[in-house]
């Protein structure tokens, strides 16, 4: 069974990608990470061209994609480097997380969020404390609210989110989850937000965001 619940604090400004209109994408000189994954409409090209790519480039870069078969959620390989399950970029399933709400963002006009590491020590320990205490919920019996734990784990912040989630068995399964839900898409497109915390603990999901003070 899957499930999920979002929490912000009040004073966020929620933002609806709706509004921004397909010209407005923006594009890049140079590829801002590693890979890219499929969105629903994409073509090889127009990868290529959005990311300051020539065309001939991204298909050394990538030898075993078909250009005209292209699977959505499949990732594209934008640098020259290990790939983005490979060690020594983002392998871990709290860093593909990042990873992916940060193409969200790409894809909605809005700035990357900051992967703090303290952050997500407090996103994975709340993770690890539902999944001891076997609970589902924003509030914690041992840490009380989202807030009130990133105040104790001595995290400053002037606007802050939670997204929870469980069952899901992989960063992009949790990811899609989360942005066909309007409370978690407007936390994770939240552009008051600068950084974020993810925490995953046998299938137990946590991804925290704030912007700082």
């Amino acid at each position: 069974m899957k499930k999920m619940i979002s929490l912000a604090i009040a004073g966020t400004i929620l933002f609806s990608p709706m509004a921004a209109n397909a010209q407005n994408i923006p594009m890049f000189k140079e590829a801002p990470f590693e890979s890219y994954k499929v969105m629903k409409g994409d073509s090889f090209w127009f990868i290529a061209h959005r990311y300051g790519l020539d065309y001939q480039e991204l298909m050394r870069l990538n030898p075993t994609v078909k250009p005209l078969n292209m699977e959505i959620g499949s990732s594209i390989r934008l640098k020259n480097g290990p790939g983005p399950e490979s060690p020594g970029t983002v392998g871990d399933l709290e860093g593909q997380v990042a990873h992916l709400v940060n193409q969200e963002r790409a894809r909605a006009g809005l700035k990357p969020l900051t992967l703090k590491p303290d952050l997500s020590k407090v996103a994975e320990t709340k993770s690890q404390d539902m999944v001891n205490k076997e609970y589902f919920s924003h509030q914690s019996p041992t840490y009380g609210s989202p807030f009130d734990m990133m105040k104790r784990f001595n995290i400053n912040y002037r606007t802050a989110g939670e997204n929870i989630a469980q069952g899901q068995r992989t960063p992009g399964e949790v990811m899609d989850s989360w942005m066909k839900s309007p409370g978690h898409r407007q936390n994770i497109l939240n552009p008051q937000y600068d950084s974020i915390g993810v925490g995953e603990v046998n299938k137990t999901w946590t991804q925290m965001f704030i912007g700082s003070r």
